[in-house]
């Protein structure tokens, strides 16, 4: 085959375009792939280099890019094809590449692989991890961009593929790599991406306005040289040169538009844009774009709406131009583009076009000027942007799978047990391990990007204080704290409850929590719970706590009973006088606060307000309640439950709305319902939620009002408010 007549097209735009050297290093780049690609064909019986040449083509004339990575188009299926069918192969055939094509060449063609290498089911919801997954596998920008130009040329041929894959190929098209196209301002590549995935996804739609702008074609001409015509005569008179282009807009973006406004095709009105382009020198540019602005707005009337000046701060991918939409009357709007020759290469090219433009050659000082703005701003388009070919991110975030396609995000550093309670809480609860990429893996191995991790459990298995020592997301970390209280929780109500039994069984007639003051004491623990946790997981025998109490009992610890008589009393006199004078006991529970990570909630039996006397009860499966002291149920709990009663109390400076109701009893007046919500809600300026008032029929009425509050003294001072109302008997908050 004759590669140079077979690819007359890149060859004479190598010519054309790169140095002598280049041109050797692109035939040699033909030669040493027709050679490894005999016989791989592609679904039309073409050969498979057909599409790697027709890529390099895109990168070199189309996007701007040079020698490295028009080679490196060439070549990127040679490795690909060996690393799927001959993977032994794959270490010798990238040193050969190194040798006769250099470092960067191998580089960028390792990053393609990886990026097709990736095995996805997508959906819309992770549309967004995965563009960012395909960025992060890239060190060099330029991957992207050639993997850009590897979609474009499938999109262009893919009538060539079987039916199934042109409605995923499309579906990726449209929703990845036309917006990650976007990101870098090669908004000529968008458009044609999102044009050819409508084509196949929505083909009806597609015919239809294909036909539409074919029959309108004419007319639109024949309107714009009359619309344009009065602005060039003025233009001409200022002697700036210029040429004028008439943009239709995309295909994608008429259908997009009729589908968002649910108009039909007549509907949109800005169906074309005009651009002119000023060719003049760089330090006159914001002059003249200016200049022809202020003619445009002389002939007709801008929506300042629709104004855009990305001339003064141009967009961070480095496109430039001034936009405005003028009424042409008759309900037509026509969109104006007003840039320069040097913009005008930016917006069709993207960011490349900033050194391809000025024809700085590849190899100098700019060339990695405008690679290093290329990665700023794949850096903005992604949070997560790699610096080494081993995919480690930049900015802490790493892409794993399912071993059904599906994408998950987490933290650098996350491990399996991350992983599985990402998936499901009950899956991080039992796991004991996984297989990351086939391989069998303990639960603390450390992730990396592009993972396939398959979660390994078992039904006893449940959470270890151990695990926190290696998990790193809040998830992980939450749940296994939140199983631990619940354990140390339900080992306290065991261990008092065997306490209770032994000290029955071994006739020893003490107040258990007088008991329980004085092993605190003499095994030099905190709290009680941490006492009764240590009784109920056998870290103590109860028999040595038994002659520890008989020992007590004999009168030979005298002075450390009196000790823990008096603490024991301490705390209950504390308690009773909670609020009164608070506690700074470091085992209460501070309301308005998480102490030690436990979570509480107020119950319902008594709506607690802050300032209300409080203590917390330990339910065994919601966690701690907090009620009032003086609540119906207070003495039943305390009487019944004492060990699960916990000292409580509110937050000095703790903020927050609560919901408290009051009951009313008033004479059967007019009006007086009119004059209580007044109090509540203009003097005392609160939110009233409900409000009830209905009349007895004995000449007096009664009702109940619901009122967000700050604190019960906001509670005390709305009753005495409420009292104040001249017919008004009685006032007084309910529970509920």
């Amino acid at each position: 085959m004759d590669l140079k007549l077979r690819y007359e097209s890149l060859w004479r735009y190598s010519q054309e375009t790169f140095s002598q050297t280049t041109c050797d290093l692109v035939e040699k780049a033909l030669s040493f792939a027709a050679e490894r690609m005999e016989g791989y064909l592609r679904y039309d019986g073409s050969p498979m280099l057909d599409h790697d040449v027709a890529v390099a083509e895109i990168v070199a004339r189309e996007i701007g890019l040079g020698r490295n990575s028009t080679v490196a188009a060439i070549l990127h299926d040679v490795l690909r094809i060996a690393n799927a069918e001959h993977p032994e192969r794959v270490e010798a055939l990238s040193r050969e590449i190194h040798k006769e094509f250099g470092d960067q060449v191998l580089g960028i063609i390792v990053g393609l692989c990886k990026i097709s290498n990736i095995k996805l089911k997508i959906s819309k919801e992770q549309a967004d991890n995965f563009r960012d997954m395909i960025v992060s596998y890239s060190e060099d920008p330029r991957v992207i961009l050639i993997k850009l130009a590897d979609r474009l040329e499938v999109m262009r041929n893919l009538s060539i593929f079987p039916p199934e894959k042109r409605k995923k190929k499309s579906w990726e098209s449209m929703n990845l790599y036309a917006q990650i196209a976007h990101k870098l301002g090669l908004y000529n590549l968008k458009s044609e991406l999102e044009d050819l995935a409508l084509k196949y996804l929505e083909p009806k739609d597609y015919e239809y306005i294909t036909r539409r702008l074919e029959e309108t074609e004419s007319e639109r001409q024949t309107f714009i040289a009359r619309f344009i015509a009065p602005i060039l005569e003025k233009v001409d008179q200022q002697g700036i040169k210029y040429h004028v282009k008439s943009r239709t807009k995309s295909i994608y973006s008429i259908w997009n538009k009729m589908r968002k406004q649910n108009v039909d095709f007549d509907g949109v009105y800005d169906i074309f844009a005009l651009r002119i382009i000023i060719d003049c020198e760089p330090e006159r540019e914001k002059q003249y774009c200016w200049t022809i602005y202020s003619i445009v707005s002389d002939f007709y009337t801008p929506n300042p709406k629709r104004m855009r000046d990305w001339i003064t701060i141009p967009k961070k991918n480095g496109y430039e131009s001034l936009h405005t939409t003028v009424s042409a009357g008759e309900g037509r709007w026509v969109e104006i583009q007003i840039r320069t020759e040097r913009m005008d290469a930016v917006a069709e090219r993207g960011i490349a076009a900033h050194w391809r433009y000025k024809g700085v050659q590849q190899g100098g000082q700019t060339s990695e000027q405008w690679l290093s703005r290329l990665r700023e701003a794949l850096e903005e388009t992604t949070h997560s942007l790699t610096q080494r070919f081993d995919a480690t991110p930049a900015s802490g975030e790493i892409f794993v799978f399912t071993p059904n396609g599906d994408i998950r995000k987490l933290p650098e550093g996350a491990t399996v047990l991350d992983f599985a309670f990402d998936i499901h809480t009950s899956l991080g609860s039992t796991c004991t391990g996984g297989k990351v990429n086939n391989r069998a893996v303990p639960i603390r191995e450390v992730l990396r990007n592009g993972d396939i991790v398959e979660v390994m459990t078992q039904k006893n298995q449940t959470p270890k204080a151990d695990w926190l020592s290696f998990c790193v997301t809040s998830k992980a970390r939450g749940r296994i704290k939140s199983f631990i209280r619940e354990e140390q929780l339900k080992h306290a109500r065991i261990g008092r409850e065997e306490l209770e039994r032994k000290l029955k069984n071994w006739k020893i007639q003490l107040p258990i929590d007088e008991v329980v003051a004085y092993l605190c004491r003499y095994f030099k623990v905190r709290t009680g719970r941490e006492m009764h946790s240590m009784i109920a997981e056998q870290k103590v025998e109860m028999s040595q706590i038994k002659d520890i109490l008989q020992s007590w009992i004999s009168g030979e610890a005298d002075a450390e009973r009196r000790a823990a008589a008096a603490e024991a009393e301490r705390k209950k006199e504390e308690g009773k006088m909670l609020n009164a004078t608070p506690s700074r006991s470091s085992d209460a529970l501070v309301i308005d606060e998480k102490i030690n990570n436990i979570e509480y909630k107020l119950a319902k039996c008594c709506n607690p307000i802050k300032g209300d006397d409080i203590f917390g009860f330990v339910t065994i499966s919601s966690g701690i309640t907090i009620h009032r002291s003086d609540c119906p149920n207070a003495a039943r709990l305390k009487e019944n439950y004492p060990y699960r009663v916990m000292e409580a109390r509110w937050r000095s400076n703790a903020d927050g709305s609560f919901r408290a109701t009051i009951n009313i009893v008033a004479q059967d007046v007019a009006g007086i319902a009119n004059h209580i919500t007044e109090v509540i809600t203009k003097e005392l300026k609160l939110n009233m939620r409900t409000f009830n008032f209905s009349s007895r029929g004995d000449g007096t009425a009664v009702g109940s009002v619901s009122v967000e509050v700050p604190s019960a003294a906001v509670v005390d001072m709305l009753i005495h408010s409420i009292m104040r109302v001249k017919g008004v008997q009685r006032a007084y908050r309910v529970n509920n």
